[in-house]
């Protein structure tokens, strides 16, 4: 509770030192000063909270304001406000009466406050109620002159942050995404690599002991058998108990007649779904004195082709993850090109497969969608923002629906997902800036207003939700030209 603010025989002079109130006349300066209410602060004391219901506006006096925010579990500095502003605080072209002043925003919208100001060494500001505030607007217009020039800078230097801190986000996501898909082929190729050598040196050595033993009809039925496993089909359905059963079977088979790595042949015949019958029916035309001799070559030579497979297998993966990577950034690209939707969105999802694991992606893509004009590092941006967004809401585990059609002149996609839903009350205000359903410190309020900002004025296009509990669908409608004319670019020049 706010303690109520006092009234002073020198809040006149207070006022007249103030910027915001230069154009006033005497009159309105003694209606202004009967309505004037005077808090003193002391460092660290806090002024307004976020989230909090806004019931004043304030102007500052003498002191000093710091304006924070909590993000991500981060008090991040949104601004600073002094009573003596130096060089160095008039950063983004900051209005040096912007300094003045502090909670309109809150008072206009009927909304709450969307960050904490704290003072910082004694300071004193100057209190109105909301009453009295809006009537300074219609009674004063030199006060609402200078106020209204400061709320759109306000609302441009807000917008600023929420794209550089979703950007660091994205970029965030995209590192920790492909740091962990990457870890997989990665690791994979290490170890095989750490045991190719002694692989090779094992096929070295039961080579030359085959190759001392066996005859040629020997060699060539063992050459016929390493040609047959190669080109056995993998099995389409496995289960891991029978399986386990073939793998014992064929590791007595194999220990019986004398094989010294009886184990790595029995599993890399089972899993490529042979049996003791094979064996019998392929190693038949090798004599038996041969036969170990054969059956540590055929395991050697299977052991290094499952290791050569497992590297043919990682380092496309990689590939893939690098290709997946720029199409996700389009780097070295130009900022506006013609592309397809669908191939943001699947990028989009390989750089969220971490948060994926459980989620089950259904894919519903109309076939031939045209590709579209615009801005797709932006629209990736606006992907992972409501795909992350309703893995969230699934609490990582549920359908997640992607659905691409044409309609006219226009693509839609939309985002569905399973999760608990949005709340009615809240549904109208998503994209508010700093609005947010989630829990204190797990949401900035600024990934979906960034989004709504990216498809609008970007792409002259619509973004709309509707939400049920186990059915929250956003729907993103963008024109495949781009919208015509780029409210960005300035008129007359070239596109």
């Amino acid at each position: 509770m706010q303690p109520p603010p006092v009234h002073e025989p020198g809040i006149p002079d207070r006022l007249r030192s103030i910027e915001l109130f230069d154009e006033l006349t005497d009159e309105q300066h003694a209606w202004l000063t009967g309505v004037t209410g005077l808090r003193r602060l002391e460092d660290g004391e806090i002024l307004f909270e976020d989230g909090a219901e806004a019931t004043h506006f304030y102007v500052l006096s003498d002191g000093e304001l710091i304006v924070t925010k909590l993000i991500d579990g981060r008090n991040e500095v949104l601004t600073r406000h002094s009573s003596h502003p130096t060089a160095a605080d008039q950063h983004d072209d900051k209005p040096s009466v912007a300094h003045r002043f502090t909670g309109e925003l809150p008072l206009l919208t009927d909304g709450g406050y969307v960050a904490t100001a704290t003072a910082v060494g004694p300071t004193t500001v100057l209190v109105y109620t909301k009453d009295a505030f809006l009537d300074i607007l219609v009674r004063c217009a030199g006060v609402a002159r200078m106020l209204l020039p400061v709320l759109a800078w306000r609302i441009k230097a807000s917008e600023m942050q929420a794209r550089n801190r979703a950007t660091t986000m994205a970029l965030g996501t995209l590192a920790a995404g492909l740091a962990h898909e990457l870890n997989n082929p990665a690791a994979a190729m290490a170890r095989v690599a750490q045991d190719l050598v002694p692989a090779v040196e094992r096929l070295d050595r039961s080579a030359q002991r085959w190759g001392s033993t066996a005859d040629a009809a020997d060699r060539e039925a063992l050459a016929a058998a390493v040609r047959a496993a190669a080109e056995a089909p993998v099995p389409t359905v496995t289960d891991p108990v029978s399986a386990a059963d073939a793998e014992d079977d064929l590791l007595g088979w194999a220990e019986e007649r004398g094989c010294s790595r009886a184990a790595v042949l029995a599993s890399a015949l089972a899993d490529q779904g042979l049996t003791t019958d094979w064996l019998d029916e392929r190693l038949d035309g090798i004599r038996p004195e041969s036969l170990a001799a054969a059956l540590d070559h055929l395991s050697s030579l299977l052991e290094t082709r499952v290791l050569t497979g497992e590297l043919r297998a990682a380092a496309p993966r990689i590939s893939t993850l690098v290709a997946a990577t720029r199409d996700y950034a389009n780097l070295d690209r130009a900022p506006e090109q013609t592309f397809a939707v669908t191939d943001g969105l699947e990028a989009t999802l390989t750089m969220l497969r971490p948060k994926l694991a459980q989620v089950r992606v259904v894919r519903d893509y109309a076939p031939g969608l045209p590709p579209m004009t615009g801005y797709p590092t932006e629209l990736n941006q606006v992907w992972t923002n409501l795909i992350d967004n309703a893995v969230d809401a699934m609490e990582g585990a549920g359908t997640l629906t992607l659905r691409v059609a044409r309609e006219g002149a226009c693509l839609t996609v939309e985002i569905g997902d399973t999760g608990t839903g949005i709340p009615a009350d809240s549904l109208p205000r998503i994209f508010e800036p700093f609005y947010t359903t989630k829990d204190v410190g797990k949401g900035t309020g600024l990934g979906l207003h960034l989004s709504h900002r990216i498809v609008h004025q970007r792409h002259h296009g619509s973004i709309t939700a509707r939400s049920a509990p186990g059915d929250t669908r956003i729907l993103v409608r963008v024109p495949l030209d781009g919208g015509g004319r780029r409210l960005d670019r300035t008129p007359g020049t070239a596109p």
